[in-house]
């Protein structure tokens, strides 16, 4: 898969350090991955919440964080829309984000 963008990603982990380890943990097994559907990534990922065809929701530092992505399956692209806090996340609509 191909991950854009990377620099969300760092830009949150230079705020929250503990979370760093795991969101390059998740970046470096979304990029060598090759999900064709929700259903393959949920065998993978059992506590991501698939909120619709192309939205996800990963739990980060044991559910402390939170990591939405938009993926393309056809064309193999993952989009991170936002990583946040609960409090962040609770402000947003993820199906739009």
């Amino acid at each position: 898969m191909h991950v854009i963008s990377r620099k969300k990603l760092r830009d949150f982990w230079a705020g929250h350090a503990d979370a760093e380890e795991q969101l390059k943990a998740w970046f470096h097994e979304a990029k060598t991955a090759s999900w064709a559907s929700s259903v393959e990534l949920k065998k993978k990922y059992g506590k991501a919440s698939i909120i619709n065809a192309e939205r996800v929701v990963f739990n980060i530092c044991g559910n402390k964080y939170r990591l939405v992505v938009r993926i393309n399956y056809t064309s193999g692209a993952v989009f991170v829309r936002f990583v946040g806090t609960h409090r962040q996340y609770d402000k947003i609509d993820v199906e739009t984000i």
